[in-house]
């Protein structure tokens, strides 16, 4: 009886210290816009992550019709979004045996009458993977995973970078 007065007196304990240190569970942030022309291609795996995520928030519109721009606030200008793969080593007869997986986006936003809220940014992303001749279909499957990864890190990294602007 005496132990489970400890533990429960214990467990009362840890809660309120959590509670009074202004510990809260991470929510949807905030945004300075509600409506957001995002020119990336309906196709894009990014696009299509990125314009989901905004829209789960409930308080983003995202606006992809180009003759609707007028009735956006803000306007994300992507200026690149490319995937590279680069041969990082080689074994003694020339194959490969190791890669650098590369995702790079860049992107602005600027109001429509053209002030610049974000400047022109990249974000880099990059992973390596070994490579295994016997295993093709299996690192073809583990690098797909890498780059899908990679890019719900960019959009995460978009989106914080979204809610950092105070003002339009």
């Amino acid at each position: 009886m005496q132990r489970r007065a400890l533990l429960s007196l214990t467990a009362s304990a840890a809660a309120l210290s959590l509670a009074g240190c202004g510990f809260q569970l991470r929510k949807a942030p905030d945004y300075a816009f509600t409506t957001l022309f995002s020119g990336l291609p309906e196709s894009s795996p990014l696009g299509v992550e990125l314009r989901r995520s905004l829209e789960s928030t409930r308080k983003v519109k995202v606006i992809t019709d180009g003759r609707q721009i007028k009735d956006a606030q803000v306007i994300l200008d992507v200026l690149g979004d490319q995937r590279e793969k680069q041969v990082l080593s080689r074994n003694a007869s020339g194959q490969v045996r190791e890669f650098q997986l590369r995702m790079r986006f860049r992107f602005k936003l600027r109001t429509l009458a053209g002030k610049e809220l974000i400047p022109e940014t990249e974000i880099l992303q990059q992973r390596d993977i070994s490579f295994n001749e016997s295993a093709v279909l299996a690192k073809e499957a583990e690098e797909n995973l890498l780059y899908r990864d990679m890019q719900s890190d960019i959009v995460q990294q978009v989106l914080r970078r979204l809610a950092a602007v105070t003002e339009i």
